[in-house]
């Protein structure tokens, strides 16, 4: 395959019909060795780093421009730590770097690991939901959530460190970038996405589990966040990549 492919060469739009996205938060030395030398972590008070699981289902997802009845439905889970990154023209970006990719069918599987580097793996989703709760599960994957449809005034998770939905807010997923890093070149990968009509909800979590965060050995990760948003457009622009340098 060739390399270059890997590099997000075009522009791809879905429809998402869901976005829930749990962020965590763990001091900040916790996760600095799971993110490259070329990103920093986006922290609260210069304390606090995030780490988020997403679950996002989305329709007709399609390399920009083609019509929807070419597009494909899919389940994409990822695990993503927030971070910041320097570009050549001095600006910061604030983005995600992933930490690990999922999705629903092989199909997805096969043309994301062909177009991206997240690495992506098949698993199983089961989704369930009745006038009181949503219930989004995966076997093979070993993760599990459960949220509360009846509560219409949400409080923030008990150990949360902010302290309104407005501090949350702000890191609430999907950022604007995603950064991928390639150590023997120098070259940082940076994938824009556009959205539109973005308002995340603020959701409570009645019971959650995610394997694979457990197995990166994090002490006491709080829940500090959680959000939903539904039937919004959503496009990534075409990757664009430029050398780091310290």
């Amino acid at each position: 395959m060739l390399p270059f492919l890997k590099n997000h060469p075009f522009a791809v739009e879905a429809f998402f019909k869901s976005s829930l996205v749990l962020t965590f938060a763990v001091p900040k030395e916790q996760l600095q060795d799971l993110i490259p030398e070329c990103l920093q972590l986006d922290t609260f008070n210069d304390k606090w780093a995030f780490v988020a699981a997403a679950i996002v289902q989305t329709k007709e997802l399609r390399p920009k421009g083609l019509p929807k009845f070419m597009g494909n439905d899919f389940f994409l889970i990822g695990y993503r730590v927030f971070v910041r990154y320097t570009n050549k023209a001095g600006k910061r970006l604030r983005g995600l770097y992933i930490l690990k990719s999922e999705t629903d069918k092989k199909k997805m599987e096969i043309m994301g690991n062909i177009f991206t580097h997240y690495n992506y793996t098949t698993t199983d989703i089961l989704q369930s939901e009745n006038w009181k709760t949503k219930e989004i599960k995966s076997v093979k994957s070993d993760f599990k959530v459960i949220i509360d449809n009846t509560d219409s005034e949400v409080a923030l998770p008990e150990h949360s460190p902010f302290t309104d939905w407005k501090e949350a807010r702000r890191f609430a997923g999907p950022l604007p970038f995603t950064f991928t890093y390639n150590p023997n070149s120098k070259e940082v990968l940076i994938i824009e996405g556009v959205r539109q009509n973005w308002v995340p909800k603020p959701i409570k979590v009645v019971n959650y589990s995610f394997s694979f965060l457990n197995t990166l050995n994090l002490q006491n990760p709080v829940l500090a966040n959680a959000f939903i948003i539904n039937d919004v457009p959503y496009y990534w622009k075409k990757g664009r990549r430029e050398k780091w340098k310290k």
